[in-house]
């Protein structure tokens, strides 16, 4: 994924799966780098985590 389409899936008011490692997340942001995003689980648990946005995936 690029930071573009990072940005469209922010802003958009749809549901837009994406996995990371095979794992459903939200995406909270896009880091100032351009390169990570700020991730948390679907779900009840709302740990976050910083993961480069190359490695998630639309589904």
């Amino acid at each position: 994924m690029n930071a573009n389409r990072v940005k469209q899936i922010l802003s958009s008011s749809a549901d837009i799966e994406v996995k990371y490692n095979g794992a459903s997340v939200w995406i909270d942001q896009l880091n100032e780098d351009g390169k990570t995003a700020t991730v948390h689980l679907r779900g009840p648990l709302e740990e976050r985590t910083i993961v480069e946005i190359g490695e998630l995936n639309e589904v």
